[in-house]
């Protein structure tokens, strides 16, 4: 019996979202700035958060995420004393507290995934 409705995002649209960030390839972009980058990112996260995140927005902190993983790994290729683990960490730490809504999935998904 059907008891229950749940509007959150679809695993179609959570797939087509996930291939849309991994053709950012963020991670190679060492050339830029972190403006840049969040130039580029923010617009379309932001209406991610409005669009899909209105009913259920726990569905998007896994692609939320895997965005701070590419951004990890942005950080990590691009300053060659932050390669290690906890140097990045705590360098991501700082920033989060300094600037926490200078990217737009921050408010929701401040921290890195324990994997990246």
């Amino acid at each position: 019996m059907f008891t229950g409705f749940n509007p959150g995002i679809s695993n179609d649209a959570l797939k087509k979202l996930g291939s849309r960030v991994r053709s950012w390839r963020l991670h190679r972009h060492t050339e830029v700035s972190e403006t840049d980058l969040a130039r580029l990112v923010n617009p379309v996260v932001r209406g991610w958060v409005q669009y899909y995140g209105a009913f259920c927005r726990s569905a998007l902190y896994p692609l939320l995420g895997r965005i701070n993983a590419y951004l990890m790994r942005w950080i990590r290729k691009k300053y060659k004393r932050l390669r290690g683990r906890k140097k990045a960490q705590d360098a991501w730490n700082r920033t989060v507290e300094r600037r926490p809504r200078f990217f737009a999935h921050w408010a929701w998904v401040p921290s890195v995934p324990v994997v990246w």
